[in-house]
């Protein structure tokens, strides 16, 4: 039966939802509080230059394929993609990098050339890790999290003693070299937590890093959102951009509407892919799921301290991807998880997509993203920006032996207060909650609300987590769920 379902909020599950409940037949409206659509994943554009002003990584591209497969379509129906080379490089000290390859047998040779032996190491854990791919990513995160039976298969009870080791725990018993270890402990940290606090399963992280590869669509991470915009129309979703929810309608412990600017906009379900946290409190206190001590006791990913700069020069020594782990790793991290602060000598990751499509600054320019990981809640300053900037600027223009300071045309930044306002992120997280062991699956705040008939939720803190391929999904699973319950 055709239902007037309203979505609130348009980044990637959003979009995702809008997607599979058009072509299930509803008629489909999506309202976004920004002036333009995407979420985290907007756009900057000045002075010539342009930045995505959030996610920059692409991975796990058969998660983007299987979603518009879904639909009869192709990634190559909206966006240009191709597969980055190198992949990235991390920073250790001056003339002390590791340049990380587009395939799996270069990065082994790497291993070997760094440590004696950790080749053949490097093809036994990546084999593990494809082995968790095959089994998380192609079929459990394609579960709702409703129940803890939906995690127990044949397959996960044979990695059960996974759940209870830690991916640090794993890469040290088969790597020594440091460097080693911190570029396989890397890419858990998209999973907003510290390796040793993240289960061995979450090693298909490292399939996704070295088994399939970093891709770059050519326009950048936002031409994905318009893709997904343009699909969802074909599909008949109506889009309608400076629309602020105030309020969740709730009519004898049903949704039943949403308030915009005053107006009532009647509803038979409600969806909303808006921070979790704020979407409940669009509703009255009685029909909150969550209290604040409830949040509070949640591990959350970090927040980020982000740098769009605009350089008069093409860059030298850097690739599109950069790492700076020219500092303590654990101190870092320490400073995000354990105790709450902003981090002395901060890790940096710092991107230049002008080096893989040059149309995106102006000629002989480069635009620069740097980003710093830095735990959410805490101070945020114009003062701190400038002092962090400073920071790693500096350490920049001498790991990579280059001066650029002065070349410098503009510089915005975004940091804890702007994620609050622009996204009403609880605390101004950047990622969502962190998937730690008592973070996973059916331990996540649920799709569906359990005090309110024909309210739902989608995005990065329900399942299945932090990332835009798990909020491709969420935006599946969402959908599945509303359609079951209809």
């Amino acid at each position: 039966m055709k239902k007037k379902i309203r979505i609130i909020g348009s980044g990637f599950s959003s979009l995702a939802s809008a997607c599979y409940l058009a072509n299930q037949g509803h008629e489909v409206t999506l309202y976004e509080k920004n002036p333009t659509i995407g979420g985290r994943a907007r756009q900057l554009v000045r002075e010539g230059f342009t930045f995505d002003i959030g996610p920059s990584w692409y991975w796990m591209p058969d998660v983007f394929e299987r979603f518009f497969n879904d639909f009869n379509k192709k990634p190559s129906d909206y966006y240009e993609l191709s597969k980055l080379s190198p992949a990235y490089k991390v920073f250790f000290d001056v003339n002390d990098y590791v340049t990380i390859s587009d395939n799996l047998p270069e990065i082994i040779e790497t291993f070997e050339s760094i440590e004696k032996g950790s080749g053949k190491q490097l093809e036994s854990f990546m084999k593990e890790a494809k082995s968790n791919y095959d089994i998380a990513i192609k079929d459990l995160v394609y579960r709702p999290g409703e129940s803890p039976l939906e995690l127990i298969t044949l397959q996960t009870a044979k990695k059960v003693n996974q759940f209870f080791s830690n991916i640090s725990k794993d890469v040290k018993k088969k790597f020594k070299n440091k460097k080693l270890i911190q570029i396989l402990e890397f890419p858990v940290l998209f999973l907003g937590a510290k390796p040793s606090d993240t289960p061995s399963f979450y090693s298909f992280m490292n399939y996704a890093d070295f088994g399939l590869g970093t891709w770059q669509p050519k326009e950048g991470m936002y031409s994905v959102i318009l893709g997904m915009e343009k699909l969802a129309k074909e599909l008949g979703v109506t889009i309608h951009t400076n629309s602020a929810v105030e309020k969740i309608i709730v009519t004898n412990k049903k949704a039943t509407g949403i308030i915009i600017n005053g107006n009532t906009i009647v509803a038979d379900i409600v969806l909303t892919g808006a921070d979790y946290h704020h979407s409940e409190t669009l509703l009255d206190p009685e029909y909150r799921q969550y209290s604040e001590k409830y949040w509070e006791k949640k591990t959350f990913a970090p927040s980020s301290l982000l740098f769009y700069v605009g350089f008069n020069k093409k860059l030298k020594n850097v690739v599109h991807h950069n790492l700076f782990f020219d500092v303590d790793f654990d101190i870092h991290a320490s400073a995000i998880y354990d105790n709450p602060k902003w981090p002395e000598k901060p890790l940096f990751y710092a991107n230049f997509t002008s080096i893989t499509n040059e149309n995106l600054a102006p000629k002989g320019c480069e635009n620069g993203f740097f980003l710093i990981p830095i735990a959410p809640g805490i101070e945020d300053t114009d003062e701190l920006r400038a002092l962090y900037f400073e920071k790693i600027i500096s350490r920049f223009e001498k790991i990579t032996q280059q001066d650029v300071k002065n070349n410098i045309i503009f510089m915005e930044s975004f940091c804890v207060r702007d994620f609050i306002k622009e996204y009403n992120s609880y605390k101004g997280n950047a990622y969502g909650m962190a998937n730690t062991l008592l973070q996973t699956a059916f331990l996540r705040p649920k799709l569906k609300s359990k005090k309110v008939k024909n309210l739902y939720f989608t995005g990065q803190l329900t399942v299945p987590g932090p990332g835009v391929p798990p909020a491709l999904i969420s935006g599946k699973l969402v959908a599945e769920l509303i359609e079951k319950n209809l």
